[in-house]
């Protein structure tokens, strides 16, 4: 056989296996079940349109984690038959993460490799290590290539993993500035968060919000603005209406109607993107990760939940432009060290205990201090707390006659109560971070044993989340960030070279390639 027609032949044949491997992509929880055509990495094919989503803190457990969670709260159904909408791309890889100067990294250099394929330091937005010279952005090069380009998170606009996007600066800390360099950007879309100093760290700077709007942005605040926004009013930095404490949106699991989900933003965004020239938009589900860092898996699970929301949003616009457009999906690090498994319960898990919980950490936390306010360690009683933990977290405290009276009914319904009842050591875990959550910061104990067991939090709510997440078979190793390699899923224009095992600043160069970016 000549040359030339074996080449044609194994041509032929390749391509044939990238369209049969990426086609009926089965998509669950969060999209309708359809079947369509992928279109993998043709010679010469680039992306109009480039979607980049960043679950902060999110590895592979607290994906996993999430699709447990979905088929635990639906009856009959099994594990492996429920999966996110990021789980069923059909190229799925796995990067390293590893920062400049440290083995297990922080936000700031973990966005600087994602968003310009070069490694720097702990804490450095997109500048070298030596913090003198400036990384270009993907988001820059698209915007140079006449794109438009949105950014979007839950947390505030100028944390680090959105900034990493538009601002180079020595220090993530350096919130006022990096708000100077998104009103400098010329950037088209911002949705989310707020900002954290724009009046400077000592509140005595030009309000970044004003130099924002000289600079020609709307600037909206409200559902109503938000709702009226359309394709024609130019640039735009829209922020919840509802921020916490720290300008960042509320955890899903604390959101209301009149809350504006990630979701919404990233529909938004589409919406106010799409043109002839295409778009590059970057969503960060940016609490995932703050869940983590205080163990509290059942806030992580429904961010993730709320997060794979938005990248469905996504997928209905490649569903559109299949032949145009790429989604990529992965997380900056592992936050917690979250796995699916605790010693107590062996082998088993039950990941349906944790809808017993109605509330993050933090709205805990309100309640707490509420309770605090008008009590001191002398006169506070752990029983005043014991009908809010039972609401709270569906944990129960029974006495020894009430325990006996239910194990006695024999029915499922007393056999699920039980299962949420504390034992007497568990009781007493409680207890003695109750002493402590009532002490004020500066008398409680700082020793090393005490940071394993709070991790810097507050006690009581730290081990009211650890024994509800033991009971389910939830296990954490840390309050911090770790240094195991991360998911990546794509899917659209390209999306194969997404396969494999390599290191984060990768993530960037493929994207880059795809999008002809440079």
């Amino acid at each position: 056989m000549k040359r030339g027609k074996l080449i044609c032949m194994v041509t032929v044949v390749l391509l044939g296996a990238v369209l049969i491997l990426n086609t009926n992509v089965d998509f669950g929880s969060n999209t309708d079940t359809e079947n369509f055509l992928v279109v993998g990495a043709l010679p010469g094919a680039k992306a109009k349109y480039i979607f980049f989503f960043i679950g902060d803190g999110m590895g592979l457990a607290q994906r996993n984690a999430a699709e447990i969670y979905l088929a635990s709260t639906k009856e009959g159904l099994a594990p492996e038959s429920v999966k996110l909408t990021m789980n069923s791309f059909p190229a799925q890889g796995m990067s390293t993460t590893y920062a400049a100067d440290r083995l297990i990294t922080g936000s700031a250099a973990a966005a600087t490799a994602l968003a310009t394929g070069h490694k720097t330091n702990i804490g450095v937005l997109s500048m070298d290590p030596t913090k003198t010279m400036n990384f270009k952005t993907m988001a820059e090069m698209a915007k140079e290539k006449g794109m438009k380009v949105g950014i979007i998170s839950s947390v505030s606009i100028d944390h680090a993993t959105p900034a990493g996007f538009y601002a180079h600066q020595p220090s993530r800390n350096n919130y006022y500035e990096i708000e100077i360099d998104l009103a400098n950007s010329n950037f088209d879309y911002f949705g989310g968060g707020g900002f954290k100093k724009p009046n400077g760290p000592k509140g005595d700077q030009p309000s970044a919000f004003e130099i924002v709007r000289a600079n020609g942005y709307t600037v909206v605040n409200s559902r109503a603005e938000f709702d009226r926004l359309s394709p024609g009013v130019g640039k735009v930095l829209a922020i919840d209406p509802f921020l916490d404490s720290s300008k960042a949106l509320y955890y899903e699991i604390d959101r209301n109607d009149e809350m504006i989900s990630l979701a919404e933003y990233t529909r938004k965004g589409i919406e106010l993107l799409d043109n002839p020239n295409g778009f590059f938009m970057m969503v960060e589900g940016g609490k995932i990760d703050w869940a983590c860092h205080a163990n509290d898996a059942t806030s992580a699970i429904i961010d993730t939940l709320a997060f794979d929301k938005a990248i469905n949003e996504a997928v209905k616009f490649y569903r559109e432009h299949p032949k145009e457009t790429l989604i990529v999906v992965t997380g900056d690090h592992e936050c917690g060290g979250m796995t699916i498994g605790f010693a107590g319960t062996h082998y088993e898990s039950f990941f349906e205990k944790i809808q017993h919980q109605q509330m993050s950490y933090i709205e805990f936390n309100k309640i707490l201090q509420e309770y605090k306010e008008t009590h001191t360690p002398d006169n506070a009683k752990f029983e005043d707390l014991i009908p809010v933990i039972q609401d709270s977290f569906g944990l129960i405290v029974l006495s020894d006659k009430e325990r006996t009276q239910l194990e006695a009914e024999k029915s499922e319904s007393a056999k699920q109560k039980l299962s949420m009842v504390l034992a007497d050591y568990e009781i007493q875990m409680i207890k003695d971070a109750f002493q402590m959550s009532m002490m004020e910061k500066e008398v409680r104990s700082k020793d090393e044993q005490t940071y394993l067991i709070y991790g810097g939090y507050e006690p009581i709510t730290v081990a009211l989340t650890h024994l509800l997440n033991q009971k389910a078979g939830i296990g954490w190793t840390s309050y911090s960030h770790t240094g195991v390699p991360v998911p990546v899923s794509a899917i659209g224009v390209g999306s194969s070279t997404f396969n494999g095992y390599y290191d984060n600043t990768d993530i960037a160069k493929k994207i880059m390639f795809i999008g002809g970016l440079s």
